[in-house]
């Protein structure tokens, strides 16, 4: 039975996760996710859980890796200045297939920045932030519903692909409050085990490997260094190295339509904004108030990996408007997927884009 509850967003986020199974966060706190490490904090004891307040995020990164090749599902929750040190331990588990779950409640950037006011600023980081060639999975929630519903999903994700997963958020989601429905329980996609004498990195045609979760009867030898199928350093072997790295990133691109997840609203049209997390919710007023068919829009709820084909829905698109809270990311990478013109609609300063401003771009392109 449907339960409804007026939560935080970052609330939502910890319980969408513990719904999910996460029984394991190790994070550090920083505005504006602090709620998450706090709610966490609190339910993880009721629920059999571990809780760790680590010493900084390079460490909180490293807990929830080894809870994860523990078996545990396991997440950290963070900001940008958190995130960027993060990232040598996130090529760490893209590299080892680690599946878990980061959070990133997004503020101003650079640096310290702005940690009280809201930005879209971090999406190329999550994207390209660790080095060498890398592909990940995103999801941006829009609403507090769906800041459970995504966080939930970004666990089925990680374990289907073994890969790091993210939320991609911003302090406008997380600390707005809205009724949310509950369900009595979320779809769970375990991990698919390692059948015994199958090498450990060894992959279907998937290019997926089974879970050698330590403790369960696996030799595993687990390491950041080029590995062969058996794990096992092998870094001067060049097509050892391509055949890996390759693995890594097809896993993700060539599935990229079947975990592909967005809106179409009036494929038709001939303006089409596309947006993901907090503008979608300026869009979508825009939508309303205009009643135009000829104005469309495409929201992203997955953003990595960026589905292109999506924009080939509206195919009498004449212009595709993209409205951010930072100078261009997405607008940058739909740009390069399409022959359709793309206009970015920047915002930064931690305002959230005002709707009659979106409806004054619009009617200059029709």
């Amino acid at each position: 039975m449907t339960r409804h509850e007026f939560w935080q967003g970052n609330t939502a986020c910890a319980e969408g996760a513990l719904a999910a199974g996460c029984r394991f966060f190790g994070g550090y706190p920083i505005t504006p996710s602090t709620e998450i490490a706090e709610h966490m904090a609190r339910r993880m004891p009721k629920v059999d859980g571990v809780f760790v307040q680590m010493e900084d995020e390079l460490a909180s990164m490293a807990s929830i890796i080894g809870a994860s090749w523990a078996g545990m599902r396991s997440m950290t929750a963070t900001s940008g200045p958190g995130f960027s040190l993060m990232m040598e331990n996130i090529g760490y588990a893209i590299m080892t297939e680690t599946p878990c779950v980061v959070v990133d409640v997004q503020r101003g950037g650079p640096s310290t920045g702005q940690p009280t006011r809201a930005s879209q600023g971090d999406m190329m980081q999550c994207r390209f932030g660790s080095h060498g060639d890398i592909s990940i999975i995103a999801v941006s929630p829009a609403s507090v519903q769906e800041m459970y519903e995504l966080t939930a999903k970004a666990f089925n994700l990680a374990d289907r692909y073994r890969v790091p997963t993210f939320v991609m958020t911003d302090e406008i989601i997380g600390h707005m409050r809205e009724r949310i429905d509950i369900p009595e329980s979320v779809d769970i996609t375990p991990r698919r085990p390692l059948e015994k004498g199958t090498l450990p990195f060894a992959a279907g045609e998937d290019g997926v490997p089974g879970f050698p979760a330590f403790g369960h009867g696996h030799g595993v030898h687990v390491t950041g260094l080029t590995h062969d199928e058996r794990g096992y350093p092998s870094t001067t072997d060049p097509h050892v190295h391509e055949a890996l790295v390759r693995r890594l990133v097809e896993k993700v691109e060539g599935a990229r339509r079947e975990m592909a997840d967005f809106e179409a609203v009036h494929p038709d049209a001939e303006v089409v904004f596309i947006s993901y997390g907090a503008p979608a919710r300026s869009v979508a007023q825009v939508i309303r108030d205009m009643d135009d068919e000829r104005v469309g829009h495409l929201r992203l709820r997955v953003v990595w990996p960026f589905p292109e084909f999506a924009l080939e829905i509206f195919t009498s698109a004449r212009v595709f408007l993209v409205p951010e809270l930072n100078l261009g990311q997405i607008a940058l990478e739909a740009a390069a997927r399409t022959n359709v013109p793309v206009v970015p609609i920047p915002e930064i300063g931690g305002e959230l884009h005002m709707p009659e401003r979106l409806i004054e771009m619009a009617e200059g392109y029709l």
